[in-house]
């Protein structure tokens, strides 16, 4: 259903008076495996009655359940194949077949092509898989979805979220051949891969705090927040480089902590 509205029957409970009108909840933010009680890339959108749950990575459903009941999710984006980025989705799928849960309905999957045979979980009855590529677009409940390709292997998706009157924009995975001004130079805020300072510039595929300070100032991005960090990079290190390059304050992903926008 890319352009026609994905999950728009599923129910979440009405928020109260003082929910904002899009909100970015981190449930992982570890990049390419979990530190110590850490978790990897998971985040929760939310705007009005719909929950998109983007990326499972190991250990995010554990927080998700902290946050938000897993039978209320209107849908899940997964960005690309790498397992830090959906590995979880069994745990998921295993909650929803016995934990009692109380959906009723298959719960939309929107993932780039060959994701749902990798997974192995392209017949759960619990799924509905959504094939999506870039350029594609899609509606969620009250989101407005766009999805572009990054500079990463394989097909790896970032995308920008529209919802209540706000912007927010997600780089998955990416290297500096890639540019978040293609999510559009409106973004209230950008949610970006900072895996690892300077220092490892070209080699991993990835941004360095530098790096990402620097394209989000390149597209006018008004709020910047780094996420995917390796365990190992020391945080204050990869922020202040970012920083310096952003020309503003950066914030930084952590698990359980929510952004307002």
């Amino acid at each position: 259903m890319v352009g026609r509205g994905v999950g728009a029957g599923v129910d979440i409970d009405t928020p109260g008076p003082g929910r904002p009108a899009l909100s970015l909840t981190v449930l992982g933010c570890d990049g390419s495996w979990p530190g110590p009680g850490g978790a990897c890339s998971g985040y929760l959108v939310r705007s009005g009655k719909t929950a998109l749950l983007v990326d499972t990575g190991p250990g995010s459903f554990a927080t998700l359940q902290l946050v938000c009941d897993p039978a209320s999710l209107t849908a899940v984006f997964l960005t690309h194949h790498h397992p830090d980025h959906w590995s979880d989705l069994q745990s998921l799928v295993t909650e929803a077949r016995f934990g009692g849960g109380t959906r009723r309905t298959p719960l939309p999957v929107l993932a780039p092509r060959g994701l749902a045979q990798r997974s192995g979980l392209e017949g759960s009855p619990v799924l509905s898989w959504i094939e999506v590529a870039d350029r594609d677009t899609a509606t969620v409940g009250g989101l407005e979805l766009r999805f572009h390709r990054t500079d990463h292997v394989r097909e790896t998706l970032a995308v920008r979220i529209e919802g209540g009157g706000r912007v927010l924009g997600y780089s998955a995975d990416s290297g500096p051949d890639w540019s978040p001004a293609e999510l559009g130079t409106d973004l209230d805020l950008l949610l970006c891969e900072a895996t690892y300072t300077a220092d490892f510039e070209g080699t991993g595929g990835h941004l360095s705090g530098r790096q990402a300070g620097e394209l989000a100032r390149q597209g006018g991005t008004r709020r910047l927040v780094v996420t995917h960090r390796w365990p190992t990079i020391d945080p204050d290190t990869l922020v202040s480089e970012a920083e310096a390059a952003f020309g503003g304050a950066v914030e930084r992903a952590e698990i359980g902590k929510e952004f307002n926008l």
